[in-house]
């Protein structure tokens, strides 16, 4: 059989340590064989990311703008103890949060749902999808260490000059920590459009939730923002596709959450987005079963698995030991990359290859065959317990 062909290449960024042996496995044993894989290949591993001074993480965002489309391996995001390991220049920062911020785009989390594997919330009947907002808070943020009594002031010195607006943060009678943060109304702006065209494109109900009783005014902004461009942009069009768009605070959100049988997207802030999508995911299962998709309001697509490197079964990979790590959500990755390029590139038979390789993924699952974390969790009875290479082979046999 001749193998599919690609019309435009999509950018491929490598990763770190055990998902960085899933990639080439998957590339090898699910990919090769049924197409004419088309790249353009950009190594995030983190020794490669210290020796470009992080910049092939910045060539690889806008490679993405210029190609598309983007399917990216999970990265380390190195702390002091990865630093010594490695022996890098410096504490690189997020290559997540670097390719998010250029791109201007939000992060839609979704579990994948399959036969055996039971949400641990009894109510869930569909997936929730998270929305992540991408740039800002904390993951931008200014801290100090404070060492004794003394004040810590916010100012904003306008540019063309003119009065100085100061307010007080805390007057310390000792020591103690302080964080600034920031977010800027176009990205919040990008952030609404892109949750109200996906909830449009998805057929699904909206929901946003912040503090912004607490936050008067950072929180504040991103509710009024959002009702600002729903009033003005998506209202009408909201109403004749029959779905909801719905604020509220972020603690009565959770609660809700807990209540529902979901089937709709959940809107947060950078923070809480990062925090509850692994609680979904979690919840519904594994966090290996967590698709995870960066989209841009300028028609920027980024895929990845929500999930980290799993460092744990890389060093006992490296020991020679056997492991059994689930790549169902990396797998997806390349599955939602494909896709959306042969969507675009009007390439239909990409697209069948690409929902045939998540249903030979899903009824590995279905028929018993799965890697060790969810064989814990299943309800199937006398699950086969597959190794990491033996999953993919399994799956490897069903897309024949």
């Amino acid at each position: 059989m001749s193998k599919i062909e690609m019309k435009t290449p999509l950018v491929e960024m490598d990763g770190d340590e055990m998902t960085r042996i899933i990639w080439s496995l998957i590339k090898s044993e699910l990919l090769a064989p049924h197409i004419d894989l088309k790249t353009e290949y950009y190594d995030l591993g983190l020794e490669h990311r210290d020796a470009t001074d992080d910049q092939v993480t910045v060539d690889a965002a806008e490679a993405t703008k210029r190609l598309g489309v983007a399917v990216k391996c999970a990265t380390i995001t190195p702390n002091a103890a990865r630093v010594e390991e490695y022996g890098l220049k410096q504490m690189w920062k997020s290559p997540n949060g670097t390719i998010r911020a250029l791109l201007d785009g939000t992060v839609f989390r979704a579990p994948i749902v399959v036969k055996g594997i039971e949400p641990c919330v009894s109510c869930w009947k569909k997936p929730i999808t998270l929305a992540r907002h991408a740039y800002g808070d904390v993951y931008k943020n200014a801290e100090m260490r404070i060492d004794g009594p003394g004040s810590v002031e916010l100012v904003f010195a306008p540019a063309g000059g003119g009065e100085e607006i100061r307010t007080l943060v805390h007057e310390f009678a000792g020591p103690g920590v302080v964080q600034g943060q920031h977010n800027l109304d176009a990205s919040i702006e990008s952030f609404a459009k892109s949750c109200f065209e996906y909830a449009l494109s998805t057929h699904q109900d909206l929901w946003f939730s912040t503090k912004d009783t607490i936050s008067k005014i950072y929180d504040h902004r991103f509710k009024d923002i959002f009702a600002e461009v729903f009033d003005a942009e998506y209202r009408t069009r909201f109403e004749a596709a029959g779905i909801e768009y719905f604020y509220t605070l972020i603690d009565d959100a959770v609660a809700r959450v807990m209540k529902s049988e979901g089937g709709f997207i959940w809107a947060c802030k950078n923070y809480d987005g990062d925090v509850m999508s692994d609680m979904v995911s979690s919840a519904f299962g594994s966090l290996a079963m967590m698709t995870s998709v960066l989209v841009s309001p300028h028609g920027y697509y980024e895929y990845e698995a929500a999930h980290g490197t799993v460092q744990r079964h890389y060093y006992k990979h490296l020991e020679g030991k056997e492991t059994s790590t689930n790549s169902v959500a990396t797998i997806f990755a390349w599955s939602g990359g494909l896709r959306k390029r042969g969507e675009l590139d009007g390439t239909p038979e990409l697209v069948a290859f690409a929902d045939k390789l998540e249903r030979a993924t899903l009824s590995c699952i279905e028929d018993g065959q799965m890697t060790g974390d969810l064989a814990r969790i299943t309800s199937i009875a006398n699950p086969t317990v597959l190794s990491t290479v033996g999953f993919i082979e399994a799956v490897a046999q069903r897309l024949k």
